[in-house]
């Protein structure tokens, strides 16, 4: 079978390279595409045909793609957790470096030195006084949200001599595994600010992450503190930092997110949202979600999905594969064998995972699966849908 591919934004050709031409037919206008890949287009107000199986995003955040939607109707959505990790932690550092020694500022006021070269040495030793900064050593950075970047960002400080806290109940055994075994394990998030003199955010914006930087945990940091988001912009009040930085309780904003206020104020860095904006981020983000929007197509299965869990299993030979998306509601596995059963297929192997709300199951099945067999599926209340691979 081919598949027919659409690209809302420019994917990298590394990543488009993984998607077999004599299978896949890849391009920007094309009818009844059966995925979607993305970068930055905002996808919330498209009307995606029915022919649609997947989408998958080409980074790590998926705000610009409507997920509850796609969810309600069975599609996965892929992303590239981690592909961009050590691009967004070495523009982390950079921030660690342009906060802690006025570097921004200090650049600002050499470029607006006039004069001969005597007059620009007087000003400069005049003037360089008011860019004293801090080195990095012995200070605490607080990193809120260990996943891919955070743990990345947590390591690099912590070689550079920093002592790092970190807060992320939700952690991972693999991110755990990976993080330095200094790093220290906050309480809380008001534990992580208040015992931090830099604090920076890496975790995807929610609800439950939406101005989780505010005025009363920035109170709560020591005097002269820095905020850092490489993460999403609504996660730091932006009002709030504001007044921090101008009533000196914080010394520096760096962000990648400019926007009307933060542009302008002395104390703040941003920068035009270059987190993954590298030529190695890029082709890395395109080649996983490649990969693994190919192996769901193929083969059913789902890795790198921000609504429906990982499942992963080996096809046998000879079966006919099922993939089911559904509601997480008991006896669905038992619904779908007994259409299975009624129509005298075997099942030669089987696997159910569940995500919150939504559930995966791929069955292979011995016998001839056809399109009224599937339409039983279907219309088994709680399936979102049903496909034969």
């Amino acid at each position: 079978m081919g598949y027919r591919i659409q690209t809302l934004n420019n994917i990298s050709l590394r990543g488009l390279d993984r998607l077999p031409r004599d299978r896949y037919e890849v391009a920007s206008a094309i009818a009844e595409p059966h995925a979607i890949l993305v970068r930055s287009a905002d996808m919330h107000a498209l009307d995606l045909p029915s022919s649609v199986l997947a989408v998958g995003r080409a980074g790590a955040g998926t705000n610009n793609v409507p997920v509850a939607a796609l969810s309600k109707r069975g599609i996965p959505v892929f992303n590239a957790p981690g592909a961009n990790a050590n691009a967004v932690k070495e523009l982390v550092i950079a921030g660690l470096f342009l906060a802690a020694r006025n570097i921004v500022q200090a650049w600002d006021f050499a470029r607006g030195l006039t004069g001969d070269d005597k007059t620009i040495d007087e000003a400069t030793e005049k003037g360089k006084k008011n860019f004293v900064g801090c080195e990095l050593p012995g200070r605490t950075l607080g990193v809120i949200g260990l996943g891919a970047i955070g743990v990345e960002v947590a390591n690099a400080a912590e070689r550079l001599g920093m002592k790092v806290i970190g807060y992320d109940p939700q952690i991972t055994v693999q991110r755990a595994w990976q993080l330095s075994s200094s790093i220290e394990q906050a309480l809380s998030l008001d534990d992580l600010f208040a015992r931090s003199q830099f604090v920076s955010v890496h975790v995807p914006l929610a609800e439950a992450t939406r101005g989780l930087v505010n005025a009363s945990r920035i109170r709560l940091m020591p005097k002269g503190g820095v905020i850092l988001n490489f993460s999403r912009a609504p996660i730091v009040e932006d009002g709030a930092t504001l007044a921090a930085l101008d009533a000196g309780q914080l010394q520096a904003y760096v962000c990648d997110f400019p926007k009307n206020g933060l542009l302008g104020h002395p104390r703040v860095v941003a920068l035009p949202h270059l987190g993954a904006s590298t030529g190695e981020a890029e082709e890395n983000c395109a080649v996983m979600v490649a990969d693994t929007l190919r192996d769901f197509l193929e083969n059913g299965n789902i890795r790198h999905c921000v609504n429906f869990p990982d499942a992963s299993l080996p096809r046998v030979a000879g079966a006919a594969r099922i993939a089911v998306a559904n509601s997480n509601v008991p006896n669905m596995v038992g619904q779908i064998s007994t259409v299975l059963a009624s129509a005298g297929l075997n099942i030669a192997e089987l696997l159910n995972k569940s995500r919150g709300e939504l559930a995966y199951t791929l069955i292979d099945a011995e016998g001839a699966v056809d399109a009224a067999l599937l339409d039983r599926i279907r219309s088994i209340e709680g399936v979102l849908s049903a496909r034969l691979l």
